[in-house]
């Protein structure tokens, strides 16, 4: 929670130093400059006018949190040509008369803008082939996680997400938490299980909570009880620190959410399973992988960091020792490891350092 409170902390801090840094950099455009009469009160009060007036067209299109992370990106592309037009008007000897710091910076921030609202609302199919020892056979999995639902797509927009992913023919499709949002509506929520209990697949889908799944109900209308008993009437399994051997030949295993306190430990967690099977495990936070790589576990599937977001957040999670890992896949010991940048996403309607997407992994074993 501290980390949190000092990231958005920082943020904020960052926000009010961007619109004091535009507010200067929008009094360089010719229009202000005519508009100002070249009067230099005047001329910041128009800009900052201009600035506040962007910000608040986009908070109310979008939403606050958006309209900081634009603002934060175009601050940050006004600091990029500023420095590269610096070095060239030292170079050549002169200034330009056009403001091309201000027209790069705006032109660049709205197609690169563009480019991750487009990544972050669209969803691709990202494929991993893994091999094992064990005697399972062939398995195709499905995983999605931070649906998010209401966000990037309501319920029925889940739905058409849902049927694409069928025309795959996976075995199974397990959802590795963050299934439900503040933002999700009891009917997003109603349709969205409806669409899982339609589909039609061989082992039927499999489930563990998320933080968002579990918390953040003051603003829900509908409780963490309607939630799972919407999820179980639609044939959901769902796995809270509990496992389930499917077919005699894996296991489907479900992690607690970390946010949410006490959870068992892998040891305590997989005592009595048959290790000689492939063991399946769903951890929506991907934050405890020597335990795991210690454990019989075989397979560990999370989401929770959607990819890092932002270039280049996508390095800093690991880094800060807030995740093991941010994004794909990795091996540890013997246990294969894959973090999903996620089929939708949360309050950020933009993805730079990533994509949406949902995963489909292929086992082959003896």
């Amino acid at each position: 929670m501290g980390m949190w409170a000092l990231i958005f902390g920082s943020v904020i801090v960052a926000a009010c130093l961007g619109i004091a840094y535009l507010t200067l950099c929008i009094g360089r455009f010719s229009a202000i400059k005519k508009l100002s009469g070249e009067n230099k009160w005047r001329k910041r009060i128009i800009s900052l006018g201009v600035t506040v007036a962007g910000f608040a067209v986009a908070a109310l299109a979008i939403s606050v949190v958006n309209a900081v992370m634009i603002l934060l990106h175009v601050v940050i592309f006004f600091l990029i040509f500023g420095l590269l037009i610096r070095i060239i008007n030292k170079v050549r000897g002169k200034e330009f008369k056009i403001n091309y710091q201000g027209w790069l910076a705006l032109i660049t921030s709205a197609v690169y803008l563009s480019v991750g609202w487009y990544l972050c609302h669209n969803v691709w199919q990202t494929d991993y082939e893994l091999t094992t020892d064990k005697n399972v056979g062939t398995l195709k999995i499905a995983l999605i996680a931070d649906s998010h639902m209401g966000t990037t797509f309501d319920g029925k927009g889940f739905e058409e997400h849902l049927k694409t992913i069928e025309k795959q023919s996976p075995d199974m499709l397990v959802i590795a938490g963050d299934f439900v949002d503040d933002s999700t509506s009891s009917q997003d929520l109603i349709d969205a299980c409806n669409a899982l209990g339609k589909l039609d697949l061989k082992y039927g889908v499999w489930y563990c909570y998320g933080n968002h799944d579990e918390g953040y109900y003051k603003n829900k209308d509908y409780t963490p009880q309607q939630l799972e008993k919407s999820l179980k009437d639609n044939g959901v399994h769902i796995l809270a620190d509990s496992y389930e051997l499917v077919d005699d030949r894996f296991y489907v295993v479900g992690r607690k959410d970390k946010s949410r306190g006490e959870r068992k430990n892998m040891d305590d967690l997989l005592k009595g399973v048959d290790t000689d099977k492939y063991i399946i495990v769903l951890d929506h936070e991907p934050n405890d992988y020597k335990a795991e790589s210690d454990s019989p576990a075989d397979l560990v599937l999370s989401g929770h960091t959607h990819g890092g977001q932002f270039f280049p957040v996508t390095h800093l999670g690991v880094l800060m020792s807030m995740n093991d890992k941010t994004y794909g896949y990795e091996r540890r010991e013997s246990t294969d490891f894959i973090v999903t940048s996620g089929i939708s996403d949360w309050e950020i309607k933009f993805k730079t350092g990533t994509k949406s997407e949902y995963v489909i992994v292929n086992i082959k074993g003896d």
